[in-house]
Parts: C-alpha cells; structure tokens; sequence
C-alpha cells in the first residue's frame, strides 16, 4: 500500500504512473505508466486513465470514464459518470491510428464540470468553470463559464465559478461574484 494515496486492491496503477497524496482510486480502474494525476483526485469505480494524460489536482472522476491520450484536466475538474472522451477524430479499425501524433488534444480548464453520459468530441477545448450538461456532445471550443446542452450542445447561459447560473446582468446570486464578458468568456470583475 502507498502512503501518500490509495489504491483501492482491485486497481491496477503501472509503475511509472504518478500519483498526487491524498488521491483515492477506487475499485477496478488503470491508471497507466506516465500518466500524471495530482493531489487529493478522486477517481471512481472502472475508470481508465491512458499514458501520456494529466489530471490536475482536486479533480473528480466518477465511475466508468476512460481518460485517453490528449485529453489533460485542469485543477477541480468534475467528469461525471460514464461522460465521454475522445482521441481520433475519425477512427477505423482497418487502419489504426495510435500515437501521439493521431490523438487531438483536448484540454479541459480549471473547475469545469462534465455531466453523466456528455461526449466530448475530441480536438476542443473546454473553457474554465463551464458547465456541460448530463448527455450533450461537445463539438466545438466552450469558452470560460458558458453553460452548454443538447446534441450538438449549445450555449444556454453562463456559469459562475461557484456552480451557480448567473443572471443576465452576468452576476451570481448566489456569491456575489460579477463577471465581464470578453473573446474567450467570461472573467470575473474585481
């Protein structure tokens, strides 16, 4: 057993996989060699997690996902179970695709939230603190706290950091927080 984290007797964590203290890997998941996750993660049952894939600290991974190669994780991340990753943007078996020169990075920023069973198309980035909402199929850049649904998701709003959907004046009730909106989304005003 590891004194920094846990890994869960089920898991497979190869060596050369790094880990962060305070991370939990739960029942039935790999985490492979060079794959990178930091401190105080939470990654659920039947979880994959590729070589070469950063997860950020604070993030939490819920049960069923698979983390592929390209895709890197801010810090706070919240992917939802059964949620979506991809790689190839057009896959066959007859003709393979494998290495880091065939999979599109996907970069998901800091306090994002991905909903139960969302597809993220590979190739995109999802901005800081955006929603994406149980089942919608991201197919083009999110910018900064834009709430996202349907198939093909759609902007329907703004998000604040703390969860909260903001008023159209872009200020959160919850908080207190005022954003600004600028070409990659929203920032908060000081």
């Amino acid at each position: 057993m590891h004194e920094s984290y846990f890994v869960h007797p089920s898991s497979c964590v190869d060596e050369g996989a790094q880990i962060g203290a305070g991370t939990k890997i739960w029942h039935f998941s790999h985490v492979s060699a060079d794959a990178v996750i930091g401190e105080d993660c939470t990654i659920g049952q039947n979880v994959f997690v590729a070589g070469g894939v950063k997860i950020g600290s604070h993030c939490k991974i819920q049960n069923n996902v698979s983390v592929y190669e390209g895709v890197e994780l801010g810090d706070y991340v919240f992917c939802g179970p059964s949620m979506v990753f991809t790689n190839v943007q057009r896959p066959r078996c007859r003709y393979p695709q494998r290495g880091a020169q065939f999979y599109k990075p996907t970069p998901i920023g800091d306090g994002a939230s991905i909903g139960a069973n969302a597809t993220i198309v590979c190739g995109h980035s999802i901005g800081a603190n955006a929603f994406i909402a149980a089942g919608s199929v991201v197919t083009k850049d999110v910018p900064a706290h834009a709430v996202m649904m349907g198939n093909p998701a759609r902007q329907r709003g703004w998000a604040c950091e703390c969860g909260e959907k903001l008023d159209e004046h872009l200020h959160c009730s919850k908080c207190g927080r005022q954003y600004a909106q600028e070409a990659d989304g929203l920032h908060e005003v000081k």
